[in-house]
Order: C-alpha cells, then structure tokens, then sequence
C-alpha cells in the first residue's frame, strides 16, 4: 500500500474512532454540552497523521458525533475546534520534541474554542460555567492520548 492510501485509510479509520470515543462515554454538562473520551483519539490522530490527514480525521469525527449524538447546532464549531486541535497538537510536537505541550496547548486551544463559541449562543459567563468541565476532559484527553500513542508505537501499529 502507498503512502498515501496507507494516509488515507488511517485517517478514516481515525474519523471513526474519534467519533466513537465521543459518543460511548457522554457526561452532560451544565450548557447542553457533554464531555467525552473523543480528544484522546483527537490528539493522537495529530500525532500520528500528516497535519491536513490528522485536522480532517479530527474535525469530522468529531462533528459526525455531535450530529449522530443530536448536538448539531454544535457540529461546525466542533468541526473547526477538533480539528485545529489536531492542527496544534501536531505542529507543538514537531517544534518541540513533546507531545506533552501538545497536548496541552491543543486541550486549552478546545477549552477557549468552546467558551468563545458558546459566548455567543448563550453569553460569557453562562459561558464560563463550562470551562471545568472542558478542562476535565482535557485532562482525560490528554492522559488517555499519552497512554495511547506509547501503546501503539511499542507495537509498531503505525507508520508516518
């Protein structure tokens, strides 16, 4: 298989485990919105995939969940949110040698997306009562992407 296909593929397959993650585990939060285990597979598909591949394995995932999950009015702030997440978490890494940073500047580029977002539909500080919330999964995120990614490259499951 060539590079591009093997690209291909991954990052479909990523889409798909990003949008799964997201909708398995869902703890609603106090905006209508929910938290998940979808940015775990978010940033490791930035990781893993070229910068275009991971942002679009991310970003649709992610707001095919939000649309499967009945959170549409959600979907394009998602969409762009997962993926510049991916964006971030991939390009923090290249500059830096860490995937920690990342992570982490992917997780509190999600937490201000969503409170700049949601500012709009319902106001800055109705808008604030979330911040915890993203930051827990952020968190989670974070933690459960680390563990994943050293899991997949102990075992050689993927190729850059």
């Amino acid at each position: 298989m060539n590079t591009k296909t093997r690209q291909l593929v991954t990052a479909a397959l990523m889409a798909a485990l990003v949008c799964i993650a997201t909708m398995i585990v869902k703890i609603p939060t106090p905006l209508k919105g929910y938290v998940n285990l979808g940015d775990g597979i978010v940033l490791t598909a930035g990781w893993m995939l070229s910068p275009a591949y991971g942002f679009f394995a991310a970003a649709l995932g992610s707001a095919l969940a939000d649309i499967f999950s009945g959170y549409v009015l959600y979907a394009p702030a998602t969409f762009l949110i997962k993926g510049l997440m991916a964006l971030i978490a991939y390009l923090v890494c290249a500059k830096m040698g860490k995937r920690f940073l990342g992570g982490l500047a992917a997780e509190i580029a999600m937490i201000l997306g969503y409170f700049i977002y949601e500012s709009f539909l319902y106001g800055p500080v109705p808008s604030a009562l979330n911040i915890p919330a993203n930051g827990l999964q952020g968190i989670f995120g974070l933690i459960v992407s680390l563990l994943l990614i050293k899991v997949i490259e102990k075992n050689k499951l993927a190729q850059r």
